[in-house]
């Protein structure tokens, strides 16, 4: 289902034209809101930023003041050349950038490396958390998935930047079962080119981008979320699991083991077909299950 033209998500450019930047110590986190009221926070993954969100901020601001933030290291955020980059340290900036727009409690909508981080941030700072909206990310022993090795290994030896570029300079290829877009959407013909600059020029735009990019993914291993289990069996944060069932990197096997292992899980939702980055492709999804979850 597609959305509406009564409530089309905006493209690349009048996106980018929302863009605002928070000031944290752990540098300058683009960011993009719409709406008003209680917050709701849109975590992406690996390589995007938060214009993967577009659709279900448009859908659900008249819900919530919906913000999608840029991770360090990736998307149209400013971090220092050193800082860490790590799950951990994106969950603690996630909490300065928190404080620094005033927001004491969030709804959480993850997906991909994001739900890593929603994972950290709900089970070290619980108060800060009412809901968890997760789609298809990593669960305890799948963080990193095994298929990643081959790109954190490329990553330590300072060269999965060239892969970004590849899929800039070649768009069929980046659309195909071999590239990122043709492996992660249902309909990567769909995905335009204007979406492909956005996601990835800002990740090659420089030495400094493209170091932080190789840092980013070699951060992801150790796996953070083995420490958290004991916390994540305690939690009691209503969370629901909605699961696209085409997913080579994050089985529906996971999500149920989140649905035995939360104290507050709301159930699962069985997306047939989805890839991992079906959110984007389906925010009216992502929307209905929000709203009921949030109780709107």
């Amino acid at each position: 289902m597609a959305l509406s033209k009564s409530v089309s998500a905006p493209d690349a450019a009048r996106f980018a034209a929302l863009r605002r930047f928070a000031e944290t110590p752990y540098g300058r986190i683009a960011y993009v809101e719409k709406g008003r009221g209680a917050t709701a926070l849109f975590l992406h993954g690996l390589p995007l930023n938060g214009f993967h969100w577009r659709g279900s901020l448009e859908l659900l601001r008249l819900h919530r003041r919906c913000i999608a933030p840029d991770f360090m290291g990736l998307g149209y955020t400013q971090a220092p050349e050193k800082q860490d980059l790590s799950p951990q340290a994106q969950a603690d900036m996630l909490v300065a950038f928190l404080d620094a727009l005033a927001i004491s409690c969030v709804d959480l909508v993850a997906n991909d490396s994001g739900g890593t981080i929603a994972q950290l941030l709900a089970t070290q700072h619980p108060e800060r958390v009412r809901t968890m909206l997760l789609t298809n990310c990593d669960v305890h022993e799948n963080c990193p998935p095994a298929q990643m090795r081959n790109s954190i290994n490329a990553a330590k030896a300072g060269t999965y930047d060239q892969k970004m570029q590849r899929h800039l300079d070649d768009r069929a290829y980046a659309r195909s079962d071999k590239g990122i877009v043709g492996s992660t959407y249902m309909d990567p013909m769909k995905v335009t080119d204007e979406t492909l600059e956005y996601y990835f020029s800002p990740l090659v735009a420089s030495p400094l981008r493209k170091s932080q990019l190789n840092r980013y993914l070699v951060a992801l291993d150790p796996n953070p979320l083995l420490a958290v289990e004991a916390a994540l069996r305690r939690l009691s944060t209503p969370t629901r699991m909605l699961w696209g069932t085409a997913d080579p990197l994050f089985p529906a096997s996971w999500a149920i083991w989140l649905d035995k292992t939360l104290p507050g899980s709301r159930g699962i939702r069985l997306v047939e077909g989805g890839k991992l980055f079906w959110p984007e492709e389906m925010p009216e999804v992502v929307a209905e299950e929000a709203r009921a979850l949030w109780g709107v």
